[in-house]
């Protein structure tokens, strides 16, 4: 009788030697593997969540803010001795603006954000009654109607509605997560109150908010998994509408055909956007490598319009060269990578496209401003997040790396998420029992 022989787990039946591993699937070689590996890196995918996200968060943010305050004092102190205020008075309420922006992100940072959802329609109620009071009671500023003063305190409702719109759109498509291949579902009721949001701020004539709150409408529909046929339709029908609010001011074409070269007498007479663009140009052609030196700009006496704010990246740019520019784009960069991070890592509809949406109204409008300083795109009045003077964007601007924070935080286990204070160790809790 000839017996069988038995099969061992693991070994080759024919020779008894272990079988060889499974071959794991063949990655892409050449460029395209490259470009893969780049984008799993970027991603984080083969790395577990750790506390190094939030800490590059919070330093990028922190470093950017640190940054403004010094180039307001910088950049505004000439044109305020001129007026015979003290050269400190902008830096000084800039830093105040800034210590409560980082009260509030410190405190949103240590909440869950889903209690965000309940608010977002009262909170979307509230800003759009302010951006009414904007129109009848407003003040006008260089041509653009954004600011409102209530008790005393300016505020700016526009830099509002781009973080509370993030909220609200995040909230509204994480309810119809399952109807989203339905237009209607789609289209109603974001398109509608972003679309009020729009209008109201361009009855202010402030274009580069429009563009950005846009861009946030983009990436709320983008991020909540909206068919890409849908999102293409959406595109086309909102470059028609940015064509036709376009042509329908003399202002913006004056702005398009400036930056084109071809503007008429009329457009130079009235407005000379040439002007302030040339002389940020020549702020940064004179700083060259390393610059002129912190406080030794010479644009910034009254040749720069709007030193200070939406072209504070000149003044970068002059004072510290190019060296301080590329510090300024680095920052940036790591933030927009840290972010993406909490972004790719959410299952939670509603966090993710929320972190999504802050993620393009932070990164956008600094790509926007830095294109606008070197002649990429047409001047419009969009300031350098974290950087440029503006209270009201600087404390929604951290209030917004604020809820990013608490998603990072999130997604880490009890034990690793960042505290304020250190644990306390067993010893020291039973001395002090």
């Amino acid at each position: 009788m000839v017996s069988t022989p038995t099969r061992t787990r693991g070994k080759d039946p024919r020779d008894g030697k272990p079988k060889a591993p499974a071959k794991p699937g063949k990655k892409p070689s050449g460029l395209r593997g490259h470009l893969r590996n780049f984008w799993d890196s970027l991603e984080g995918k083969d790395k577990t969540p750790n506390s190094s996200t939030y800490y590059l968060i919070l330093g990028c943010a922190l470093a950017l803010t640190a940054i403004g305050i010094m180039m307001v004092l910088s950049a505004s102190s000439v044109e305020a001795i001129s007026e015979g205020k003290s050269p400190y008075a902008d830096a000084l309420k800039q830093a105040m603006f800034g210590v409560v922006g980082l009260i509030g992100m410190y405190v949103i940072s240590r909440t869950n954000v889903n209690w965000m959802k309940r608010l977002s329609w009262w909170a979307l109620g509230g800003v759009l009654v302010l951006l009414v009071l904007v129109q009848v009671m407003g003040n006008t500023v260089n041509g653009n109607k954004n600011w409102i003063d209530i008790g005393g305190i300016t505020l700016q409702p526009s830099e509002m509605a781009k973080l509370i719109l993030c909220i609200w759109i995040a909230a509204v498509l994480a309810r119809k997560q399952k109807l989203l291949h339905r237009w209607w579902h789609v289209i109603i009721p974001v398109v509608p109150g972003a679309g009020l949001v729009i209008a109201l701020v361009m009855l202010g004539n402030d274009l580069g908010t429009v563009i950005v709150i846009a861009a946030i409408t983009a990436a709320g529909l983008y991020f909540a998994g909206v068919p890409g046929r849908m999102l293409a339709i959406a595109g086309i029908i909102g470059a028609v509408g940015a064509v036709l609010g376009t042509v329908s001011s003399t202002n913006r074409i004056c702005r398009i055909t400036s930056w084109l070269g071809t503007a008429s007498q009329t457009c130079t007479d009235q407005f000379d956007f040439d002007f302030q663009s040339t002389n940020g140009m020549y702020g940064l052609a004179q700083g060259s490598w390393t610059g002129l030196g912190l406080g030794q700009s010479r644009q910034k006496y009254n040749w720069l319009p709007e030193a200070h704010n939406d072209f504070i990246f000149a003044i970068i740019g002059e004072e510290l060269g190019l060296v301080g520019t590329l510090v300024v784009l680095i920052l940036f960069a790591i933030l927009g990578i840290a972010i993406f991070r909490v972004v790719v890592r959410q299952t939670d509809p509603f966090q993710r496209t929320l972190a999504g949406g802050i993620m393009v109204w932070l990164l956008g409008q600094a790509s926007m401003n830095m294109a606008v300083v070197t002649q990429l795109l047409p001047v419009v009045g969009v300031p350098l997040p974290f950087i440029s003077y503006g209270g009201s964007a600087l404390i929604m601007s951290l209030c917004g790396i604020g809820v990013v924070l608490s998603l990072a935080r999130g997604q880490l286990p009890p034990q690793q998420r960042p505290r304020f204070l250190p644990r306390r160790s067993p010893k020291t809790a039973r001395k002090r029992t």
